[in-house]
Order: C-alpha cells, then sequence, then structure tokens
C-alpha cells in the first residue's frame, strides 16, 4: 500500500473538489476562495481540470443577514440560500479572476440527474465548460429545491459529479484533516485512518451532523466516498484550510483519508441507475429469483414477482425487494406498475395473452440492473 496514492494520482487528469459550508463560514472567507483559486491554477497548469461542488449559499447569507443558528424551515432557508448565492460565486469569480481564470456557476437538483436526459445535457454543458478552460462551480439549487435541502447535502452532490463528468478522482475539503477511527471531539486517544481498502466495510465511529452552518458530517462524506468508490473513484476527505492542499494530494503525499476504489465499478449507466435516481416503485421477488439476479446474473421475469407497491411507468427505477422487503437490487422497469400487476408470476411466453402485446419477455433485463 505504500505507493499506492502515487499510482492513483499517476492517472488523475480530472478532479472534483467539494468544499463543504464549515470551510467557506471559518469567517476567512477571502483567504479561503483565495487559496482554492491558487490550488486549481496551479494544477490547471499542470494539465488536469477541476471542478468545484460548493456548499455556502445558506451560510453566507446567514452571516449577511446577522443569524446565528440555522432556520428550522424550508422556506426560510430558500430564502436565506438565495441571499448567500450572490456573495458565493462573487467570492469565486474575484478569486479565479485574480489567477486569469474564469469561473461559472452551475446550479443542479436531484432531479437534474434523476432524469437520463438531463443528466445527458449537463454532462455536454460541464463537458464543453471544461474545453473553454471555465471552472464549473457547481450548487444545489437551494433557492428552489425542498426535499434536497430537507435530506440531501453537498456531499452526495460531488459523489453524483464524479460520474457526471467522468472524473478521476474527488477531494472532499472540510474542517477536520481526515477520518479517525472514533469521533476527535470526544477523545484525544483517536487516530487518523490513512486509508481505506473498502468503504463498504467501515466500521469506525463517524460521529454526528456536522457544524451549524452544513448538512453533513463524516457519515455523509463517507457514504460520497462510498458512491465514488462504486464507480470506481478514489475520495481523499481531508481539512480545507492548507494552502497547496491539492496540490500535495496530487503529487501522492500522505494526506487526509483515502478511500479506494472498487476494482468490479459499475458502469457510468449502472453507477446513474444505482445512485442518481430515487426509485418508484418496488416489485417484491420469489426467493428462486432473488437468487437469480444475485448469484446468476438473470434478468428478472415476470414469473418471478409476486407483489408490486407503488405507481410507476415503463422506463422508471425500481426496488427489488424479497419477502420482508429487504432492498437486494433496482433496476429500471421494462413495465409500468399496473402491466406488472397483471403479468406478475406469469411465465413470458403468456405475457401477449394477458396485455394484448408483449414490448418485452423481462421486467428488468439484467443490463439495466444493478445489484444493491
Amino acid at each position: 500500500m505504500k505507493d499506492i496514492r502515487k499510482k492513483i494520482v499517476k492517472k488523475t487528469k480530472r478532479i472534483v473538489v467539494k468544499v463543504g459550508s464549515a470551510v467557506i463560514a471559518d469567517g476567512r472567507e477571502k483567504s479561503i476562495f483565495e487559496r482554492l483559486a491558487g490550488d486549481i491554477h496551479a494544477i490547471k497548469g499542470a494539465g488536469r481540470e477541476a471542478v468545484v461542488v460548493s456548499s455556502g449559499a445558506v451560510a453566507l447569507g446567514m452571516k449577511r443577514l446577522g443569524l446565528i443558528e440555522r432556520p428550522v424551515s424550508i422556506p426560510e432557508r430558500q430564502a436565506i440560500a438565495a441571499v448567500g448565492q450572490g456573495s458565493l460565486m462573487a467570492h469565486y469569480d474575484n478569486a479565479f479572476g485574480r489567477h486569469g481564470e474564469k469561473a461559472a456557476q452551475v446550479l443542479l437538483t436531484h432531479d437534474d440527474f434523476a432524469d437520463r436526459k438531463r443528466f445527458l445535457n449537463a454532462r455536454n454543458t460541464l463537458l464543453t465548460l471544461l474545453d473553454f478552460g471555465i471552472i464549473p462551480v457547481i450548487n444545489e439549487n437551494d433557492t428552489v429545491a425542498v426535499e434536497e435541502i430537507k435530506f440531501g447535502d453537498n456531499d452526495a452532490l460531488s459523489a453524483l459529479t464524479t460520474n457526471l463528468i467522468e472524473a478521476d478522482m474527488l477531494v472532499i475539503l472540510t474542517d477536520i484533516d481526515g477520518l479517525y477511527d472514533k469521533d476527535p471531539r470526544k477523545g484525544i486517544d483517536a487516530k487518523m485512518v490513512s486509508i481505506v481498502e473498502d468503504v463498504d466495510s467501515l466500521t469506525v465511529d463517524l460521529g454526528g451532523q456536522g457544524s451549524v452552518f452544513g448538512t453533513g458530517g463524516m457519515r455523509s462524506k463517507c457514504d460520497a466516498a462510498r458512491k465514488a468508490a462504486h464507480f470506481g473513484i478514489p475520495t481523499v476527505i481531508t481539512t480545507g484550510f492548507e494552502e497547496g492542499i491539492l496540490g500535495r494530494i496530487l503529487n501522492g503525499e500522505p494526506v487526509g483519508t483515502l478511500f479506494l476504489p472498487k476494482e468490479d465499478k459499475l458502469t457510468s449507466w449502472k453507477h446513474w441507475i444505482a445512485f442518481s435516481t430515487r426509485p418508484s416503485g418496488r416489485v417484491f421477488v420469489d426467493d428462486g429469483a432473488r437468487d437469480a439476479l444475485l448469484n446468476k446474473g438473470k434478468s428478472l421475469l415476470p414469473s418471478g414477482i409476486e407483489e408490486v407497491d407503488g405507481s410507476f411507468d415503463a422506463g422508471e427505477v425500481i426496488h427489488c425487494v424479497d419477502a420482508k422487503g429487504m432492498e437486494f437490487a433496482r433496476g429500471l422497469s421494462n413495465y409500468s406498475s399496473e402491466e406488472i400487476k397483471k403479468i406478475k408470476g406469469a411465465k413470458t411466453k403468456e405475457i401477449e395473452n394477458i396485455l394484448g402485446y408483449k414490448s418485452f419477455d423481462e421486467v428488468i433485463h439484467r443490463d439495466n440492473l444493478v445489484v444493491m
């Protein structure tokens, strides 16, 4: 494992840099933006590309309005984000401008990832900006998002962005220098974890939530690393307060905590199915079908389906669950929920007689199915 970092950075040409609210709201906004701009300008000079996923709209809005505590209600947070969004982008524009760089604001919601057409449109826009030498600064569109503010965070957004732009590395800059084996705020004997070989098997104490300004903590950052790992992308979690931190990471230095990618990585298409979409319903399958999907690489046929839950159309992603309701796979359904209710338990050759037509033999084809 000694040279693993150098091997990884040697192949790294495009990175996603996530900047947390706790870093931006530390009281040194200008120096933090300037530091990040200098780092990215330097790695661009070395032939690499960077996309920034930035928190901070709510944090800067709170500062402008003199608020100490993060508001609870969604309308208040949306209003505060609207106040802070302009300040956030002004800081980035000014900082990058001093290095002769141009930044572009890109506001996204989860729907932009869940809808495949919008996903591809966003990808084309971001890749075009990179071709122009412009640094995209992505933020969740907090002023209009509702469920995203309540349940989501920009750690998750950064992980999905790695697939969106087909990045080679995710760097999460936060107010702590890495992952510890226990919460360092609670114990002086906490030790930092240098490398996580398998994020799916992580057992350390991930602590509680983040700061008053943010929505995520170390748990959400490790979950982001897990999503990226399944796309074959390494993640580094480290401090956002050190000058030249990106350069040190890309020199292969032992900075922060490195999460290694999964060897059996998902394709971009299957990663989109697994992590970018929000399943619309679920199908309960029998033990035989479950075994065929998990262990034999088979497609889901109507004969293996026992029940249908939820309302969805053909072409939507759905959960595959066992008799106890535990999800073990998800995939793109070839039939609507109403159609599946009619053909569940039937053999493939009976589909046309039941529906009057047969679009597909499978309810979910194995190419459109991901074991979770």
